[in-house]
């Protein structure tokens, strides 16, 4: 078990965010009116100022746009080495992530790779974390 994460404190905007994992969607804003998602989530479309936003799920799946290996221990119990990374998300143009890169060995880590969220769920709060992915043929072909 990992330590204790800073635990978001829930309201209207970001509640379907940090609880989608317990269903395994990752929800980011979208707007009903321009189309276009907004992170972090607002009530009011951060381009067109519309109120008609709504949670959506999206595929889950990015690519790593920058990452930082940590070696400071932070907290207690916190095992470093770990990757922080921004991830770009699939299917939210303009959508960007900073998480952590799990599952796999900080120096296999690069610029450019496949990834696909993971949740990592402490008190009802589901943090949505990134482990590297490599698309099989069948996914490619849908």
């Amino acid at each position: 078990m990992s330590p204790p994460r800073p635990r978001p404190k829930l309201d209207q905007e970001n509640r379907a965010f940090w609880t989608g994992g317990a269903e395994g969607k990752l929800n980011i804003t979208r707007c009903n009116d321009c189309g276009r998602h907004t992170h972090p989530p607002r009530i009011l479309c951060r381009h067109c100022q519309s109120e008609n936003v709504v949670p959506e799920a999206v595929a889950g799946t990015g690519m790593i746009d920058t990452f930082s290996i940590n070696h400071q221990p932070w907290a207690p119990g916190l095992e470093v080495p770990y990757v922080i990374a921004r991830v770009r998300l699939d299917g939210a143009p303009g959508v960007y992530l900073t998480t952590n890169i799990v599952n796999c060995p900080v120096e296999s880590v690069n610029f450019g790779d496949k990834v696909r969220v993971t949740f990592e769920e402490q008190d009802g709060i589901f943090f949505p974390l990134f482990e590297k992915h490599v698309p099989s043929d069948v996914e490619g072909a849908n």
